[in-house]
């Protein structure tokens, strides 16, 4: 095969049967890897999406923040929908580090739809903001697929100035239900897909698992 990815897999469900056969398979693996290595010259910033109906967006999302500021980076997060997540912007503190969060809680408890799209729209003109500036390398927009879905604020709108984001700045969106059009866009897209989640079994969201 010369997707090493489905060699991987192919390989994790068979196993090869020989010592030899194991080893042409790491070799076929191997030289794969290294084409796509050899391959991938280019960097530059990236829209990255994390969506689905399971848990872990914006999990992901703090941890690729959590990585730049580890290299000295610039970071801002923006968290629409959610009223806080004061732990997490405790445990990532940094001098380089902007955080908001421009929610009044879960759009089911709020019941003011005027009020949380005024909360949206001023987290978008942070979030362009900080698009200007060049010092920022990361803007992380969590829940912004929510907000999108919801049509707090226009699809084109957002995607159209993320087209025209700066060619070094990587730009996270994270939520449930991500447009079409984001997701074309973007350069890398994930789907968290829920399996099994404690909560349909009657179990509360607990801090440290959830917040």
């Amino acid at each position: 095969m010369n997707d090493a990815k489905s060699t991987q897999t192919t390989a994790a469900q068979t196993g090869p049967r020989t010592e030899a056969e194991h080893t042409e398979h790491m070799k076929a693996v191997q030289a794969d890897m290294r084409a796509k290595l050899d391959a991938a010259r280019e960097k530059r910033g990236l829209i990255i999406v994390h969506t689905g109906n399971g848990k872990g967006k914006t999990t992901a999302g703090f941890g690729m923040v959590a990585r730049m500021l580890a290299h000295k980076r610039t970071c801002a997060v923006i968290q629409f929908i959610k009223s806080s997540n004061d732990a997490v912007s405790r445990l990532l503190a940094s001098p380089n580090l902007h955080w908001h969060h421009v929610g009044d809680g879960f759009t089911w408890d709020t019941q003011n739809r005027e009020a949380d799209i005024a909360q949206c729209r001023a987290g978008w003109d942070l979030a362009k903001k900080y698009m200007a500036d060049p010092a920022v390398s990361l803007i992380d927009l969590d829940e912004i697929n929510v907000v999108l879905d919801l049509g707090y604020l226009p699809v084109d709108e957002i995607v159209s100035a993320l087209r025209e984001k700066r060619a070094d700045q990587h730009i996270v969106c994270t939520g449930r239900n991500a447009p079409a059009a984001l997701m074309e866009l973007a350069d890398l897209v994930t789907e968290m897909r829920e399996i099994k989640h404690p909560f349909n079994t009657g179990v509360q969201a607990q801090a440290g698992i959830e917040f």
